[in-house]
């Protein structure tokens, strides 16, 4: 049996506070991620990603830990091809809390291997908790989730 990939999406709230992280969960949780994690993400996170640090070059800096990810082949993008043909049902779209940028990185929580998310935003981690069947989790601390088993 092929090994279970250990995916997970790391949304831009969290992401940006990676360059000097100070919290000893967030620590092993970022050492995690760059040494055996894959992260999921979209091409609009991936630009909120680099937005929000600027010319940060920290070793922890998420993206530094992009660019080593995807040399590794441990960065899950989810191509618009993708996001586009996951539709919500009508009834669920409208009860939807997260604001409509956030969609796509729903969409890419709910296609995921794990169904795996760290975000502080409590609308994005109530949508994720919460789809209509599918079981997926978000948390807003990483020690919160199972993310190294």
């Amino acid at each position: 049996m092929p090994p279970q990939i250990k995916d997970i999406l790391v949304d831009n709230t969290v992401a940006k506070n990676f360059c000097n992280p100070l919290d000893s969960h967030y620590k092993a949780f970022i050492e995690w991620l760059f040494n055996e994690g894959t992260l999921v993400v979209t091409q609009r996170l991936l630009s909120e990603y680099f937005a929000s640090c600027g010319a940060a070059t920290s070793s922890t800096s998420i993206p530094v830990i992009v660019n080593r990810l995807l040399l590794q082949g441990r960065l899950r993008k989810f191509v618009k091809d993708e996001l586009v043909s996951f539709r919500f049902p009508k009834r669920t779209e409208k009860r939807l809390r997260c604001n409509r940028n956030d969609r796509d990185n729903l969409k890419a929580v709910l296609l995921s291997a794990r169904k795996y998310a760290v975000s502080h935003d409590d609308n994005f981690r109530y949508d994720v908790n919460n789809f209509p069947g599918i079981p997926a989790r978000a948390e807003r601390r990483p020690q919160d989730l199972p993310y190294s088993s």
